[in-house]
C-alpha cells in the first residue's frame, strides 16, 4: 500500500518522518502545544531559548498555543538532536508533569522500527481474545488515572484562602506558595472534655512536638493515616497538596486512583449506599461505572469533624438509617486518608483500630520560617515589616501566628489598619473579637463605616445578637451542620430574613435542599460566648459544661480597656452593664470553689486545671485584685504555685505574670516557685524575677543564669538539684550564692565532681542559713562539719 510515494506496511497505524522521531509529527506538536498554556515562557527558558526571542514571540503571535508551537519549533531548530528525553527533562524543572503525560498518550500510536512492527494479518488475528480483554481493562484504568490527575492539577492548583466567601477570592497557589505546616507523630494524642480545650491542647503542643517531613509521611504507603488539627490549622491545604503531588507522581506511586471526597458535601447525599454510587455523584465523568473494586485505590475524606452523622459511623450498625454512613464504611476496605478536629479524629481511631500499618499525625500549623513565608508571599511591601513587629512584640499574635486561619485574618486586620495598637490583640478574646469585627466590616456590610458608626446602629447591634444567638444555640447542640429547621426552633422568621445572617453564615444548595455552617468555627465559638456574656446570668454559664471552652472568652469580654474593640460588643443588651462586676466575681469564685472541691477529692489534676482556668480567665479580663477578688483568694487560702517547665506556653506564661503581678502588688506571698527548664524566654525571665520578689519556697532544678534573677526578700526554703550540671565556681557564686544568702532552710544536690565544696562550705557558713541538708557523692548531710570531714578523708585517701 502506498501513500505520497511510501510504503506502509499492514498493521502499522501511522509513520512518522525524519528517524521515527514523533517530535516531527505535526499533530504531536499540535497537540503538545494546545496543552502548554500560559507557560510557554516558562518552558522557552528551560529549553534554553534566547530571551530576545521569547520577546518577539510574544509581540507576532497572537494565540497561547501558537506561541507555544513557536517555542518547540524554534527548540528544534537549534538542536541537532531534540529528543523526547530533553522535552521531559525541561517539562520537570517546569514541575509540570501532567505535559509528560500528554506525551506518553500522544506516543501511544507511534511506530517501532519496522523490524520489529511489521506484523501479518494472521499474526495479529491470531492474538487471544484474553489478551485483548487484558490490554482494554489496562486501558480504561491507565485512562481513569490520567483523567484524575489531570483534574486535580486543573482544579486544585490553587485554594481560596480561609476567610469568609468573597466576590473576588484570594486563592493561595499550592504549587508555587504552599508553606510548610508543620507534622507531629500523634499517637498518643487524646481529647479528655473534661480537662483540655482543643485550643490549649495545641498551644501545649507547639513547645514539644518534633516536626515530621511531610516527605517521610506520605512517601511512605500507610494503609491508613489520620491527620487531626484544630480549626483552620491547614488540613484542607495539606490534602490538596498531596493531590497535587500523586496527579505529580511525586508520592502515592503504587496507587493507580485517588479519590478526594469533603464531608461537607457527602452530607447532602444521606441516601447513598455504597462507595460506587457516590464515586459516581462526585467523578461521573471520569468513571462512568467503573468498578474500583480489583484496582488500588486510596480515599482522602476531609473535614471528618463536619460529617452530620460521626455518631453513627463510629458506632455503626446494619440498621443504621443513613445509607452514606454505610458508603463511608466502605472504604476501609481500601487505603484511606481522613482529616479532621482533634475530638473527631480521636473518636475515629476507635474504629480504625484492626489497621496495624496506620499512621497518625498532628498538623501544628506554620514554623517561624513558615510565617515569615508566608508575610512574604500574602502582604504588600510596605506593610511587611509592620505585621512582623507587631507579631514579635505581641505574645498572644505570636503564638497564634502559626494557624494559617489566624495568621491570616491578622495579615489583614495590621494590614488596613492606619495605626496598629497592640491592646488589638493583648488578650484571646481581643484577637477573635479583631476578626469578628473585621469579617462584619469588611464582607457583612461593605460601606467603608468604621466599628464605631457599625455599632451606634441599634440596628447593626440586633443582627449581631441574632448572628451570636444562632451561634449560641447550635453550639452547645454540637452542631456543625445545620437545617433551616435547626435555625426555626428559636428564630421563626427566618425564612423573610435569611439573606441576612449570609456572610457568618454559609448556605450550601444540594439535591435535598439547603444545608447551613459558620463559615469557621472560631466564629461560631466567638459569637456563641459573647451571646452567653451579653443574654445569661454567671450561674447559667457555670451550669452549662459545654460553655467551658468558652469560659476565659466570656469572661475576656468584661474586660474595661477603652482601646480596646471589645467595648462594642458587650452592650448589646443596656440592662447588662450594671451586673458586670458581680458577673466575672461569680465566675472566679466558681472555679476556686471547684478547685478546693477537687482537692478535697485528691483529683489534683481537676484542680490544676481550675486554678490554671481562673489565672486564665482574670487575664482575659484585664481586671485588677478588687477587694471582691483579693476577697476569694483570700477565703479559698490557696497555695499559689508557679511552675515553669518545658510543658508551658508563651500564652499560659503570660496569663501567670498578669497574676503575679497583681497577686504580689496587693501584698500577697506566693507560696512557691518552681523553675526545671535551662532555655528560657523573655516571658518566662520576667515571670521569675516577679515571683522572687515575694515566695515562701523556690526550687530549681537546673542552674538559671541571666541578669536580674536575683531574690529581693527572704525565702523560707530554697532547693537546688543541679547534680547534672558541672558548673564553675564563678557561676555558683554569681547565681545561686545570691538565693542561698536570702535562705533560711536549704536543700543542696551538687554534682560529684565539683572542684570548690570547700568554697560553698565557707559561703553557707557565713549565711543566714538555720537548716541544711547537701547531697553530694552519694551521701547526704545536714551540717557543715560532717560534710568538711567527709571532704578530708578523700583527700587523704586520694594522696
Amino acid at each position: 500500500m502506498s501513500i505520497n510515494g511510501r510504503n506502509i506496511r499492514m498493521g502499522q497505524f501511522i509513520s512518522y518522518p525524519k528517524k521515527n522521531n514523533i517530535l516531527h509529527s505535526q499533530v504531536f506538536k499540535l497537540k503538545f502545544s494546545e496543552s502548554v498554556g500560559v507557560d510557554w515562557r516558562i518552558l522557552g527558558r528551560y529549553l534554553n531559548i534566547e530571551e530576545n526571542y521569547i520577546d518577539i514571540i510574544d509581540q507576532d503571535v497572537t494565540e497561547t498555543n501558537e506561541k507555544a508551537y513557536s517555542i518547540l519549533t524554534k527548540w528544534m531548530q537549534i538542536n541537532e538532536n531534540p529528543t523526547l528525553e530533553g522535552l521531559k527533562a525541561a517539562l520537570r524543572n517546569m514541575r509540570r508533569m501532567d505535559l509528560i503525560r500528554k506525551i506518553d498518550e500522544l506516543t501511544k500510536v507511534s511506530i517501532l522500527p519496522e523490524s520489529s512492527t511489521s506484523f501479518s494479518v494472521n499474526k495479529k488475528t491470531s492474538n487471544s481474545s484474553e489478551s485483548s480483554t487484558k490490554c482494554s481493562a489496562k486501558k480504561d484504568i491507565s485512562e481513569i488515572c490520567t483523567a484524575l490527575k489531570s483534574y486535580y492539577l486543573t482544579n486544585y492548583g490553587n485554594i481560596n484562602e480561609i476567610q469568609p466567601p468573597l466576590k473576588s477570592p484570594a486563592n493561595v497557589d499550592l504549587m508555587n506558595k504552599f508553606v510548610d505546616l508543620c507534622i507531629i507523630d500523634a499517637v498518643n494524642t487524646q481529647r479528655d472534655a473534661i480537662y483540655v480545650v482543643e485550643r490549649k491542647k495545641f498551644l501545649e503542643k507547639q513547645l514539644r512536638y518534633t516536626p515530621i517531613p511531610y516527605i517521610e509521611i506520605f512517601m511512605k504507603e500507610k494503609s491508613v493515616t489520620l491527620i487531626s488539627g484544630i480549626a483552620g490549622i491547614g488540613k484542607t491545604w495539606l490534602l490538596r497538596k498531596c493531590l497535587l503531588d500523586w496527579s505529580n507522581d511525586l508520592i502515592w506511586k503504587n496507587v493507580k486512583l485517588v479519590f478526594y471526597l469533603e464531608c461537607r458535601r457527602l452530607n447532602q447525599y444521606q441516601n447513598i449506599s455504597n462507595i460506587n454510587e457516590l464515586l459516581n455523584v462526585f467523578y461521573k465523568d471520569i468513571i462512568n461505572d467503573f468498578n474500583i473494586s480489583n484496582h488500588t485505590v486510596l480515599f482522602i475524606i476531609d473535614g471528618l469533624d463536619e460529617f452530620k452523622y460521626l455518631n453513627e459511623l463510629i458506632n455503626h450498625s446494619l440498621s443504621c438509617n443513613y445509607p452514606v454512613v454505610n458508603a463511608l464504611k466502605e472504604i476501609q476496605k481500601y487505603k484511606y486518608v481522613i482529616a479532621g478536629r482533634v475530638y473527631a479524629i480521636d473518636q475515629y481511631q476507635s474504629i480504625s483500630t484492626e489497621h496495624s500499618d496506620k499512621l497518625t499525625v498532628q498538623i501544628m500549623g506554620f514554623n517561624e520560617n513558615g510565617i515569615n513565608n508566608y508575610i512574604e508571599h500574602n502582604v504588600l511591601e510596605e506593610r511587611k515589616d509592620v505585621v512582623k513587629a507587631t507579631l514579635k512584640q505581641s505574645p498572644i499574635a505570636k503564638s497564634m501566628s502559626s494557624v494559617p486561619f489566624y495568621l491570616s485574618c491578622m495579615c489583614k486586620i495590621i494590614s488596613d489598619s492606619k495605626n496598629v495598637d497592640l491592646n488589638s490583640f493583648l488578650t484571646m478574646t481581643d484577637l477573635y473579637a479583631n476578626i469578628f469585627l473585621y469579617f462584619l466590616q469588611k464582607h457583612i456590610f461593605k460601606n467603608n463605616e468604621l466599628i464605631y458608626q457599625i455599632m451606634e446602629n441599634n440596628f447593626n447591634k440586633k443582627y449581631v445578637l441574632n448572628i451570636c444567638r444562632i451561634a449560641y444555640q447550635l453550639f452547645v447542640e454540637n452542631k456543625v451542620i445545620f437545617s433551616k429547621e435547626d435555625i426555626q426552633t428559636f428564630f421563626i422568621d427566618f425564612d423573610e430574613n435569611n439573606d441576612n445572617f449570609f456572610g457568618f453564615i454559609e448556605r450550601i444548595e444540594t439535591n435535598l435542599g439547603y444545608y447551613y455552617q459558620f463559615a469557621h468555627l472560631t466564629i461560631m465559638e466567638f459569637c456563641a460566648s459573647v451571646y452567653a456574656y451579653n443574654c445569661l446570668s454567671s450561674e447559667e454559664i457555670m451550669a452549662d459544661k459545654s460553655l467551658e471552652r468558652c469560659l476565659s472568652m466570656i469572661c475576656g469580654l468584661t474586660n474595661k480597656n477603652k482601646n480596646s474593640l471589645l467595648k462594642f460588643l458587650v452592650n448589646l443588651i443596656p440592662s447588662k452593664q450594671s451586673q458586670e462586676s458581680l458577673f466575672l466575681f461569680s465566675i472566679l469564685d466558681r472555679l476556686l470553689k471547684l478547685s478546693r472541691q477537687s482537692e478535697n477529692e485528691n483529683d489534683y489534676r481537676l484542680e490544676t486545671y481550675y486554678v490554671n482556668l481562673f489565672i486564665e480567665c482574670f487575664y482575659e479580663s484585664q481586671s485588677s485584685f478588687t477587694d471582691e477578688i483579693k476577697f476569694i483568694v483570700d477565703e479559698r487560702k490557696r497555695e499559689w504555685k508557679i511552675s515553669i517547665c518545658d510543658g508551658k506556653t508563651s500564652y499560659k506564661t503570660s496569663c501567670e505574670n498578669y497574676f503575679v503581678n497583681h497577686y504580689i502588688k496587693s501584698g500577697r506571698k506566693l507560696s512557691s516557685l518552681n523553675v526545671h527548664k535551662n532555655i528560657l524566654s523573655d516571658e518566662e525571665k520576667n515571670l521569675i524575677i516577679q515571683c522572687s520578689t515575694n515566695v515562701r519556697e523556690v526550687r530549681f532544678g537546673c542552674p538559671i543564669e541571666f541578669e536580674g534573677c536575683k531574690p529581693k526578700d527572704k525565702i523560707e526554703e530554697l532547693w537546688i538539684f543541679i547534680s547534672c550540671y558541672l558548673i564553675t565556681k564563678k557561676d555558683f557564686e554569681e547565681n545561686v550564692l545570691p538565693w542561698i544568702n536570702l535562705c533560711e532552710e536549704l536543700g543542696l544536690t551538687l554534682h560529684d565532681d565539683i572542684d570548690f565544696i570547700e568554697e560553698i562550705c565557707e559561703w553557707i557558713r557565713c549565711s543566714n542559713v538555720k537548716w541544711l541538708r547537701i547531697n553530694y557523692r552519694g551521701k547526704y548531710f545536714y551540717n557543715l562539719d560532717k560534710l568538711k570531714n567527709f571532704i578530708t578523708r578523700k583527700k587523704c585517701l586520694i594522696s
